[in-house]
């Protein structure tokens, strides 16, 4: 139905997913049978008219993501390449992107908590519904990574969100931190699109999957097809193998991890070791076998 209005009221726009922003120009109305979202210019409809729709579907108020003042001159910054925001040339700043999965977020609560874990000064931008960024100058930075994973707990249990955070690095401020934001940006959406849903990324943590996703053909196929098969043949072993080398080849930390016992471990990595004649305690080794660990996951997902 909401697919006939669209030939009587002009510029009509129908969203296969309920839109994350407020378009303040039209009315939102959802349809439950087709669960689809169509937006109608306000300037074509009458009270009567809007009256009679909302008979018929849900009249969708979408809240719109606000800008603090403070917060404006970065956005125009980092999202359409506006001028850069005024501070002493020496300031070096850091970007904190965040990604929240979940039904219903209430942007003024989870701001108001994210703020009493950040100092006073710290910005926050909505990019929409469920994005945003933390803007942090350097004497602000407190945080270490065991706090932000326990930021997202906090965040977990009283909001039912899972968040994920991509951690960026301190930049000078320069013309150049729009390019630089925006390949962080791409590291981030790369790593939650290709690397489950972790609650921590960092450049050092995406990358190494990032470039073995855009290895040319001939370099992958170049990699130990030896490993490759282990791995088809155990996925078990894969997933051992992988484990162990993510966590620095700590074998108290992987047992633990994987709830194992370290002896049961230790015969897999020997296994493995025995299998490929490759060491796992030697960097070039773990080198080579993380890499052909990527590229069989990456692999396994086409």
């Amino acid at each position: 139905m909401l697919r006939k209005l669209m030939s009587i009221y002009d510029n009509s726009i129908l969203f296969s997913k309920k839109p994350e922003m407020q378009v303040e120009e039209m009315y939102i109305f959802y349809d439950d049978a087709e669960n689809e979202w169509m937006g109608i210019p306000k300037s074509l409809l009458s009270e009567k008219e809007v009256s009679l729709l909302k008979t018929l579907y849900e009249l969708v108020e979408i809240k719109p993501v606000t800008i603090h003042p403070a917060a404006k001159g970065w956005d125009e910054f980092l999202m359409v390449d506006g001028p850069l925001p005024i501070y002493n040339p020496e300031t070096y700043f850091r970007f904190i992107q965040f990604h929240i999965n979940g039904k219903d977020v209430n942007q003024i609560e989870i701001e108001s908590a994210l703020k009493g874990f950040f100092t006073e000064d710290a910005i926050i931008i909505w990019e929409s519904e469920c994005c945003g960024i933390i803007i942090e100058e350097k004497k602000q930075i407190s945080l270490s990574e065991e706090e932000f994973i326990s930021m997202a707990e906090t965040l977990e249990s009283d909001f039912y969100v899972k968040v994920s955070f991509f951690i960026g690095k301190l930049y000078l401020l320069s013309k150049q931190l729009h390019a630089k934001f925006h390949l962080e940006k791409e590291y981030f959406s790369f790593g939650l699109t290709n690397l489950g849903n972790p609650t921590i990324f960092t450049f050092e943590r995406v990358f190494p999957a990032y470039l073995a996703y855009y290895l040319p053909v001939e370099i992958k196929q170049r990699v130990n097809q030896e490993i490759l098969d282990i791995f088809i043949d155990d996925p078990e072993m894969f997933s051992t193998i992988k484990m162990f080398l993510e966590n620095n080849s700590n074998a108290s930390m992987t047992a633990k991890k994987l709830y194992i016992h370290r002896n049961t471990l230790q015969y897999r990595i020997d296994k493995f070791t025995e299998k490929t004649g490759i060491g796992l305690k030697d960097f070039y080794g773990a080198f080579t076998v993380f890499l052909a660990c990527l590229l069989f996951e990456d692999n396994r997902k086409r």
